[in-house]
């Protein structure tokens, strides 16, 4: 009985963090990844005050790509929100006991998205309008940054009575991102365009927003194939990585649909994709391929193929985690980036397209592919074909972890292959010593 005691309650502790686990946000590969937003009360109005949102992403490897970030909350009292520069909200709300000034926003709950590029320079502050698209940081920190500006009405007047919106939310729900309580932080300091002169923030709170996958999708959005050159066998992505096929989700090579699908085509109004029909059903699949064996390197073709009929993803990125990522050679019509995340390895990398060339991955059809060749240089202490150790250890697309074969299905090494190997090594050796002694 005592026993018992001891048991039950660890046991839902351990069960608890395992749940935990899935769904928080920790990413191993990016364990101080998130997105801050950052709000600077800049002055005081006779009602309130008028501030500026930055909204940073700190992810190495996952964006916010189109249709870019929405951003949410609840206010704590009655605010309002006068004016907006470089973005606005999505609905006014009821605003009609206000007879001259008519505010902006007068919902308790609003939500604002980012302006579209080309408004007129007067709606615009510094990092608005791109259309809710930010970069991660580790692929283009100068355009991880968005930012606007907001005059509120209603609220308190100073650091004392102001008091802090509630309730974050960005992208919406079902997104994936779980957003922190504001903290008020120490005021932000800025500096003038010459350097010269210091302001400073008459207040600042920040909130912080993490990641998780499975709070994103239910199921994997892409999968991993894999094929070399000295087996004959391609292993596909494993069946229903991303869902099985019905009627209503997928689409076959030959349907009449297509013939009206174009590259600007909107999502459905429910957001479901238009997949080809596949036995993974995946958006996107990853294929690896160990193309060469030279003495001293050894070459990967890497493709990454698009399945939807509906999405172009733009600044696109892939995280691979590979033991032999350190010693990385030459990679062909890729950007590469080594990610660190413990100080003892350096065994995964970030690849992404070359700006105006491959960094949109078209939507499924001819041109729905982007591939680049890798070349590496053995490590002759732990290289080897054997036991699929050439394949990846993990593969991310756009942040999210991709579906891999099961181990014991990767391409094995033919035992033939080594014998072969060795009897080329002897001849080759043979050869060798042969044509010293007729030099000699």
């Amino acid at each position: 009985m005592e026993l018992d005691r001891f048991i039950y309650p660890f046991a839902s502790a351990v069960v608890f963090a395992m749940i935990f686990s899935q769904a928080g946000a920790f990413d191993p590969l990016d364990p101080n990844g998130n997105i801050t937003i950052k709000w600077d009360v800049m002055s005081w109005t006779p009602d309130g005050y008028v501030a500026v949102v930055t909204i940073t992403n700190f992810q190495m490897y996952r964006h916010i790509m189109s249709p870019g970030w929405t951003l949410g909350w609840t206010w704590a009292k009655k605010e309002i929100i006068w004016s907006m520069v470089g973005a606005q909200a999505t609905e006014q709300g009821d605003c009609s006991k206000f007879k001259i000034n008519i505010p902006h926003c007068c919902k308790r709950n609003p939500t604002v998205v980012d302006l579209l590029p080309g408004v007129p320079y007067n709606q615009q502050i510094a990092n608005c309008c791109k259309g809710g698209v930010v970069s991660s940081w580790g692929q283009d920190p100068s355009t991880a940054v968005s930012s606007f500006q907001l005059s509120v009405g209603q609220s308190g007047t100073t650091n004392k009575t102001v008091r802090l919106p509630k309730n974050f939310t960005l992208l919406g729900p079902g997104r994936g991102y779980t957003c922190s309580q504001a903290t008020i932080v120490q005021p932000s300091v800025f500096l003038s365009s010459d350097g010269r002169r210091q302001t400073q923030a008459m207040m600042t709170w920040n909130v912080t927003c993490t990641y998780s996958q499975m709070l994103a999708s239910p199921s994997p959005t892409c999968c991993v194939s894999m094929s070399s050159f000295y087996n004959s066998t391609i292993t596909p992505c494993p069946t229903c990585a991303c869902g099985c096929q019905n009627k209503k989700n997928c689409v076959s090579s030959d349907s009449n649909i297509l013939s009206v699908v174009g590259v600007n085509t909107p999502p459905t109004q429910d957001n479901t994709p238009l997949l080809l029909c596949t036995q993974h059903m995946c958006p996107v699949r990853v294929h690896w391929h160990v193309k060469l064996n030279y003495k001293d390197y050894w070459r990967v073709k890497i493709s990454i193929i698009n399945f939807n009929y509906l999405v172009n993803y733009t600044q696109w990125t892939l995280v691979v985690q590979h033991p032999n990522l350190n010693n990385l050679t030459q990679v062909f019509s890729f950007d590469y980036k080594p990610l660190i995340p413990y100080p003892s390895t350096n065994d995964s990398g970030m690849f992404y397209g070359i700006k105006f060339y491959n960094d949109v991955l078209m939507e499924a059809g001819p041109d729905g592919n982007v591939q680049s060749e890798l070349i590496l240089e053995k490590d002759t202490n732990t290289f080897t074909f054997n036991q699929g150790w050439a394949f990846p250890r993990k593969v991310y697309f756009n942040g999210d972890e991709c579906m891999m074969p099961l181990p014991d299905e990767y391409p094995y090494l033919p035992n033939s292959a080594i014998a072969n190997w060795i009897s080329m090594s002897t001849i080759l050796g043979a050869l060798l010593i042969l044509e010293l002694i007729a030099f000699w």
